[in-house]
């Protein structure tokens, strides 16, 4: 069942990756708090009493990045005492992808699950890339395997394979391009194929057939364990308890759950959607810190905030960040023997968007 909670107040994001710049102090503040700057922009989700027990690891992780040459890339889902106060790129996958091949630095800490750390190495080969938490997976990943893909492609012959970013590196490159949620609509109307296989996340698929009648998509039965919650009465609940409300659903959620809503799409579509359709109140029907760190930027907007948090985004802490940079684990390695391919099918993707 949705939980709600109203947002009253909540700290700022960016529907595109962006760099961090230092934040003015805001009134009010409790005077002798450390990095108060950063402060400011967490300052209504996390209580001034907790503060001081997280500067330190921020000071520590803001000066190792500086003598490791380290970035943080940090995805949407990140807390907000990460995402606002360490990270150094923020997005969604697709973004992280994009920035991934122009980051200037020779430390890559991804915030983020295991996948996306693989995909930065991916387009990164001669960087060191490190996860904080190796157990940082996604069930999505999971519901499918190399040995799967090449099931597919002989019962299938000849039809081309797209797969969701939210894979390993070997099932990447077993496929001929991968997506991401922003981006796979184009993705499949590129291949001018009039059939296609869309893997592994089958609502996704299904959210993509409806807006692309004309290809025959055939999907795979995975599921991420946090969209599949959500169900059309959630969002008839939300609407009779909030007459007028906006629902944004993330294309991962069942079908009829995007039938229910008023707009569908990425993280970075959502953000964009916020910002200019500037709705009175909104519901964000995905990850818990979706709201969080978008919310700020806002404040005239009132967010009615689902609670289905993703257990492997919040395996990402600031302790386990400042861990990562002071002995350089877990660099994250793919196997020469299959890492051309991947990559060859994540480069097929970026290349769509200048089409």
């Amino acid at each position: 069942m949705l939980k709600l909670s109203i947002m009253e107040d909540a700290m700022a994001a960016t529907s595109q990756p962006i760099s961090r710049s230092p934040a003015g102090q805001m009134p009010g503040l409790s005077p002798g708090l450390p990095l108060p700057d950063l402060y400011a922009r967490v300052s209504r989700h996390v209580p001034a009493i907790e503060w001081p027990a997280l500067a330190p690891d921020i000071e520590a992780i803001l000066r190792l990045k500086r003598e490791k040459n380290a970035v943080i890339l940090a995805h949407n889902y990140q807390a907000p005492e990460i995402f606002h106060t360490v990270a150094d790129i923020v997005g969604d996958s697709l973004a992280l992808a994009r920035e991934a091949v122009n980051v200037d630095a020779d430390v890559i800490v991804l915030a983020g699950v295991h996948f996306m750390a693989e995909t930065a190495k991916l387009l990164n080969p001669g960087k060191t890339v490190l996860i904080p938490d190796m157990g940082a997976g996604c069930s999505l990943a999971d519901s499918i395997t190399p040995e799967d893909v090449r099931g597919l492609r002989a019962k299938y012959p000849g039809v081309p394979i797209v797969t969701y970013v939210n894979t390993s590196a070997a099932v990447k490159a077993e496929s001929d391009l991968c997506c991401t949620s922003g981006n796979a609509v184009a993705v499949v109307r590129s291949l001018n194929a009039p059939r296609v296989l869309m893997i592994p996340d089958e609502f996704l698929a299904q959210n993509v057939q409806a807006e692309v009648p004309e290809v025959e998509i055939l999907t795979w039965a995975g599921h991420c364990e946090v969209h599949e919650q959500f169900t059309p009465a959630d969002i008839r609940d939300v609407r009779e308890s909030y007459p007028g409300v906006t629902v944004i659903a993330h294309p991962e959620c069942p079908p009829e759950v995007v039938a229910e809503s008023d707009f569908s799409g990425s993280t970075a579509m959502m953000m964009n959607f916020v910002t200019e359709k500037r709705p009175r109140q909104v519901v964000l029907v995905t990850e818990c810190s979706m709201a969080d760190n978008i919310a700020a930027e806002n404040p005239d907007i009132e967010f009615i905030k689902p609670c289905n948090l993703c257990p492997h985004m919040k395996r990402m802490s600031l302790r386990n960040i400042r861990r990562a940079l002071e002995t350089m684990t877990h660099e994250v390695t793919v196997d020469p023997a299959l890492a051309d391919r991947a990559r060859a099918a994540v480069e097929r993707m970026l290349a769509v968007r200048a089409r």
